[in-house]
């Protein structure tokens, strides 16, 4: 079931209303994003695997057989877990790795060598701006910033900022000076920005602050971005 995320309060989702599709099938409203929006990649977050369950590979593939890359966080906290994603396509699925799920440095170091640097994605998961760290990882203390370049020098070539406090909340990102701080002392870094994207202004802000791409839920599903707005962003006509 595809749910509609606000707050990390994950106890509280529930299904997703989406002006793309009326039912909760995640490959079904894969497919009807892709065919409304012309997008080519999306972001999945499997809360289940992520909890502790096994990875839904047959899901997965039925996304990716729509035509789709996949960005996908399964709840990768160790090398184990990520060879479960064996099956997968890997020219067209981006492993995600969480730093609430990751058990630490070495661990992601070790994934990185495994999965391939270009391919691996580290999501550095925040609340309110403060790092959410798996238990018992070992990382260089508890500021953000200096978690995001001990992730760089494990070989992460990209990273996802996601604070999941503003995620489904529409009340801006509130990450802009920890973007504007990596983008200046690793311009080399590709750097995605998520939660709390309240439209295209938002995803244009973005983009001029340095970001590489740019996350969104909630404002595809209301209808606040569409086709108009991406072509808008792009300056191709839709």
């Amino acid at each position: 079931m595809a749910v509609h995320a606000v707050g990390g309060r994950r106890d509280q989702y529930r299904p997703v209303r989406s002006v793309w599709q009326a039912s909760g099938s995640p490959a079904g409203l894969a497919e009807a994003i892709r065919a409304g929006l012309g997008v080519d990649c999306l972001y999945l977050a499997d809360l289940d695997a992520i909890a502790g369950s096994r990875p839904r590979l047959d899901l997965y593939k039925r996304i990716l057989a729509a035509d789709l890359d996949l960005w996908l966080d399964a709840g990768l906290g160790d090398r184990r877990r990520l060879e479960r994603l064996a099956g997968l396509d890997p020219a067209r699925t981006r492993p995600v790795i969480g730093l609430e799920s990751v058990l630490g440095p070495d661990e992601l170091a070790a994934m990185v060598d495994d999965g391939g640097p270009g391919r691996i994605v580290f999501s550095l998961d925040l609340d309110a701006g403060k790092p959410r760290i798996a238990a018992g990882a070992n990382w260089p203390g508890n500021e953000a910033y200096d978690i995001a370049v001990r992730a760089m020098e494990c070989g992460v070539e990209e990273v996802l900022i996601l604070d999941l406090t503003r995620v489904g909340t529409s009340c801006g990102v509130g990450t802009e000076d920890l973007l504007r701080r990596l983008r200046t002392n690793h311009p080399r870094v590709a750097i995605t920005v998520g939660g709390g994207i309240r439209g295209i202004d938002d995803v244009a802000r973005m983009r001029d602050l340095g970001a590489s791409a740019v996350l969104v839920g909630s404002a595809i599903h209301d209808g606040r971005i569409g086709r108009r707005e991406l072509a808008q962003l792009s300056g191709v006509p839709g």
